[in-house]
């Protein structure tokens, strides 16, 4: 049912007007006005700021508890969701901070990113759990994986330089992920624009001085750090080139679009500075 037939059926609400004389009191009937657009809606909103954070907060627990000796090498798996509850969040927060008009319940990315998404990250989960409880040790004597045996950081729980740079590449992606959304403001939307909006103008200041598309290379560098952190070798290259064909496809449409709305200032812009994903000029 959409908003103008919700309005419509609603029956009257009746409100009481008291006279400045303090006598005869009137109803007058007036219709209570729904929420015209419920991508908006602050209740919705709010509950799935409220469930991100909850996810959060026991995940970050369960980790903590599982990383106590002796240590459960399972302890990944909710890290993972604490990792995906704060990206969440983060997503909607930084653009109703700095960009308002486009804080929507699509923000949040939880349902707008396609199928594939959902399925990489279920492989994720899968892969940690067959890797820990289901085939330990056949999974690092997998003819196909031998050659990077030395590399697994399969035996003896969780290898430090493995986990040091999965953390490094995790949060030096989000930070920039979340640097760029901030310096682009309300320039920055979450689906390609083909129309030029009233007020978009070419951002070329800040971290954008060095990388056109920041906000894809901290998604790229921040995907793969998850699955270093979480010792999946197999979905550490999956990610790699699903990630890496994704953005090649969606900067080779955007960029068409930014020469149209921009023409030889972006070009001039494009020529300047990189992408910062490999093989993607």
């Amino acid at each position: 049912m959409d908003s103008s037939s919700s309005y419509n059926d609603s029956p009257p609400q009746h409100l009481w007007i008291q006279h400045s004389n303090g006598h005869v009191p009137e109803a007058i009937d007036t219709p209570i006005t729904p929420i015209a657009n419920f991508k908006k809606s602050p209740s919705a909103i709010s509950l799935r700021a409220f469930l991100l954070g909850i996810a959060f907060g026991v995940s970050l627990a369960l980790t903590v508890v599982q990383l106590q000796p002796p240590l459960n090498p399972l302890w990944r798996a909710p890290c993972f969701l604490a990792i995906l509850s704060s990206f969440h969040f983060l997503e909607f927060y930084i653009t109703a901070r700095y960009n308002p008009p486009a804080a929507t319940l699509s923000a949040f990315l939880l349902t707008g990113n396609g199928y594939a998404y959902n399925v990489a990250h279920t492989l994720a989960f899968l892969e940690c759990i067959l890797r820990n409880y289901v085939a330990p040790r056949y999974y690092g004597d997998w003819p196909l994986l031998q050659p990077f045996n030395a590399f697994l950081p399969v035996e003896g729980g969780a290898r430090v330089a493995w986990l040091t740079l999965g953390l490094t590449m995790l949060l030096g992606g989000q930070g920039i992920r979340t640097l760029a959304m901030a310096q682009a403001g309300t320039n920055f939307n979450h689906l390609v624009q083909s129309k030029k909006k009233q007020g978009h103008v070419l951002v070329t200041n800040g971290i954008y001085g060095w990388l056109r598309h920041p906000s894809y290379f901290g998604f790229f560098w921040w995907g793969l750090g998850t699955q270093l952190i979480m010792g999946n070798l197999v979905c550490l290259v999956g990610y790699a080139v699903v990630l890496w064909r994704f953005f090649s496809l969606r900067i080779k449409s955007e960029e068409k679009f930014l020469v149209a709305f921009f023409g030889a200032d972006y070009v001039r812009y494009r020529d300047e500075t990189a992408v910062g994903i490999p093989m993607i000029p």
